[in-house]
């Protein structure tokens, strides 16, 4: 994962939680919740990961290791 895939997965958050408020019909807000929600959640996981990465690089190159 990157820090493009968080921005992805936090962009399709945005979207699913613009169109629960645009929708009508309560199913269909509710439906776009719960999309939002596992949205949320793989944003915050790829997130988590991308912290962990960067902080293995540093301390892989603190100790003049190479990636690879």
């Amino acid at each position: 994962m990157s820090f493009q895939q968080t921005a992805f997965y936090q962009s399709q958050a945005d979207e699913a939680r613009a169109r629960s408020e645009a929708a009508s019909l309560q199913n269909v807000k509710d439906s776009q919740l719960r999309a939002a929600e596992a949205w949320e959640a793989l944003a915050a996981r790829s997130r988590k990961s991308d912290a962990l990465r960067v902080a293995e690089n540093s301390r892989k190159a603190e100790q003049g290791l190479t990636a690879g």
